[in-house]
């Protein structure tokens, strides 16, 4: 809500104790000239004629200078012509005419200082407004709201957040609103919503357009005529640093309707967005899915019952391993009018019943554009019902080893300002966020980035990309991949790479080690892993393409989630997560038989590593047997250090060369 509505609430508040009746109110003015001006200014002021209005009050006031009601509209009239310091002095005026005429003035005339971030002066006010007696429950609680959000201006004020936000240009920004960014992990793919003019030649065709206040409420441009716009999605790539020319994301993407408030997944393979009023939904505005291969997205669905309800459900932010859906809703069981829900996808595609994200983060106020950073912990919104600047302000909170949520922290100003601030991402390495404002445009709501301040960041996360295909043809496959906790083996994605183009994306969060699996049908798995133990600060992603090899004789793959203690054939416990793959990848494939090989690097003597690489290769062999692996389709040899791939004088070259591997020596069709 902008500050002239807010006001306007209060001000009712005055016209209610008034009574501006011309037939019934006994005027503090017994000035009939003044009280005929006055009664104009009225019948003006309820047509929206602003400028008559403001004549006849300014004749009221000359017949009359201490005509109290007629300053207390001027006010009223100033705040619609968005003129604040008029209608502060004119506030004043009336106090000092009469300080006790009505209490509500203190209310509007603090909240119009911290508009001017006067916030001192406010404070005052809002204390002399709750010195008066009577006073109804709801506004001494909004009066003691205020006076918090006044010590935190103060505060914030005194001790600033580096800040020095850049406009993205003119690829992405036009002379229409842009809002609502959302970008891939790799940071090559950014989609934005546009409001647009609605071509003529649709104005005749009896559509209805709803306005962005359904689809995205945190942006309301205030357009003379809503049914000749509509929000589209825009879609650039970057190239050599830059941003390409946005372009309309076209069908089915975009409708005839307004789309708006998207969501995508890191490796922008699948779209969660908002949309109002659409044949089939359950509710005035449901959320949406579409699906993207190759260059071509999938026919928007709606994501089902259990997410959308019969009333107003938006504002989704999707996981990076999309089992997650955050989203706004005004459904009952809320802690306030709009609050922040979220959603688990079970391991067969369906959507569990949303729960609410509890009073750590929603307010009895509104809670709007949650979004989900890539580590899956850090949580970014906007609130009006926590301590801040005044209106909504954003607010990161992060989420504890046990599932709850920690104390939100107000991201500070001048990221927060006295106006609404609604919607904010972080990019995946966490050290840039983007918004959309129209506090530095004079063309409208533009799309900034900004170096996020440290204290303000979310985990360090990196990212893995590249391409899966056929190692003989080159030919680009659609793959099945995992990417595994070692510890936890806790499945952190699973995915499935593009079936045009083969590629892949998949974040990857500091601090563990992880295990890649790909595989398809007719190839033999492929295996890497990756630690980024006590890495903290990630500039390079890991860029792979995978050759998956076709299941043939002599085929073979090393285990690189197979390890053993030091010195030992002994298996550790991280390497369960690669054997069950084998154990798996051979249950699905019967007539393939293996030789299981182990190697060493050259330290020690020959015949020591040859006992040692063979008893680790029965270790293997020892598990496939155990979970039911017939003993006839496998084979076990110790080559010691006889087939290095490396240099043995270096670690890294003795690494590689300490290895298990498998052999496909039989495969019957």
């Amino acid at each position: 809500m902008n500050y002239s509505k807010r006001i306007f609430l209060l001000i009712l508040l005055i016209a209610v104790a008034c009574s501006f009746s011309k037939a019934q109110y006994n005027y503090t003015s017994s000035n009939k000239k003044a009280v005929a001006a006055y009664q104009s200014a009225l019948n003006a002021f309820d047509t929206f004629d602003y400028p008559k209005a403001t004549e006849y009050l300014e004749k009221a006031i000359k017949y009359e200078k201490n005509f109290i009601e007629a300053y207390l509209v001027l006010a009223e009239v100033n705040i619609d012509l968005n003129k604040r310091k008029e209608a502060i002095s004119n506030y004043k005026r009336a106090i000092e005419i009469n300080p006790d005429f009505f209490p509500g003035m203190y209310l509007s005339l603090a909240q119009l200082e911290m508009f001017e971030y006067d916030f001192e002066s406010a404070k005052k006010y809002l204390e002399k407004y709750l010195s008066f007696k009577n006073l109804k429950p709801e506004v001494i609680a909004l009066a003691k709201s205020r006076i918090a959000s006044c010590d935190f201006g103060m505060w914030a004020i005194k001790n600033p957040v580096p800040f020095n936000p850049v406009n993205l240009g003119d690829s992405i920004n036009t002379e229409y609103d842009e809002y609502w960014p959302v970008l891939t992990a790799d940071e090559q793919t950014l989609v934005i919503t546009r409001l647009i003019p609605v071509d003529t030649k649709k104005e005749n065709e009896n559509k209805e357009y709803i306005s962005d206040e359904d689809v995205a409420p945190s942006y309301n441009p205030q357009m003379p005529n809503l049914n000749k716009v509509q929000e589209d999605f825009f879609i650039s790539h970057r190239v050599n640093e830059f941003w390409t020319k946005a372009v309309n994301a076209g069908k089915p993407l975009n409708t005839e309707g307004n789309e708006g408030a998207q969501s995508i997944l890191v490796d922008g393979t699948v779209m969660y967005f908002t949309a109002c009023n659409r044949t089939g939904g359950f509710g005035r505005c449901d959320i949406y899915y579409s699906s993207k291969s190759g260059k071509e997205w999938s026919e928007p669905l709606n994501v089902g019952s259990k997410v959308n309800s019969k009333d107003w459900d938006a504002q989704p932010s999707v996981s990076s391993d999309g089992k997650t859906l955050y989203f706004v809703s005004n459904r009952a069981g809320g802690l306030g009018k709009k609050d922040i829900w979220m959603s688990v996808k079970d391991e067969n595609g369906n959507w569990s019943e949303p729960f609410n994200l509890g009073e750590k983060i929603n307010t009895a106020g509104d809670e709007q554009s949650p979004f989900i950073h890539p580590d899956n912990k850090t949580l970014y919104f906007s609130s009006e019902g926590k301590t801040g600047m005044g209106g909504y302000d954003l607010f990161k909170v992060s989420r504890n080893e046990n599932g709850t949520w920690a104390e939100p922290v107000n991201l500070g100003y001048p990221i927060n300002t006295v106006f609404d601030e609604i919607g904010l991402i972080v990019n995946a390495k966490g050290d840039k966020a983007y918004f959309a404002s129209d506090r530095y445009s004079e063309k409208g709501r533009d799309i900034f980035e900004f170096d996020l301040y440290k204290e303000a960041r979310p985990n360090t996360v990196s990212y893995l990309k590249g391409k899966v295909f056929d190692e003989e043809s080159k030919i680009e496959l659609e793959a099945h991949f995992e990417l595994i906790n070692l510890e936890s083996k806790e499945t952190i994605i699973e995915a499935k790479s593009d079936k045009e183009s083969g590629e892949f994306l998949v974040c990857i969060p500091a601090n563990h080690d992880y295990a890649l699996n790909v595989s398809k049908e007719g190839y033999l798995f492929y295996s890497d892993n990756f630690s980024l133990k006590g890495v903290f600060e990630i500039t390079n992603p890991f860029l792979k393409d995978v050759a998956l090899k076709p299941i043939k004789i002599g085929e073979t793959i090393i285990l690189k989630n197979v390890f053993y203690a030091t010195d030992s054939y002994e298996l550790v416990d991280k390497s369960v997560v690669e054997l069950e793959k084998l154990l798996e990848f051979l249950t699905k494939n019967p007539t393939v038989s293996i030789e299981i090989s182990g190697h060493t690097d050259n330290v020690g003597t020959s015949e020591y590593n040859k006992i040692l690489s063979e008893n680790r290769a029965k270790s293997v062999y020892n598990f496939l047997v155990e979970k039911g692996i017939d003993k006839k389709r496998l084979t076990y040899i110790g080559y010691g250090e006889e087939k290095p791939i490396a240099v043995n004088d270096t670690d890294e070259g003795k690494s590689q060369n300490r290895r298990t591997e498998i052999k496909i020596i039989e495969t019957i069709k």
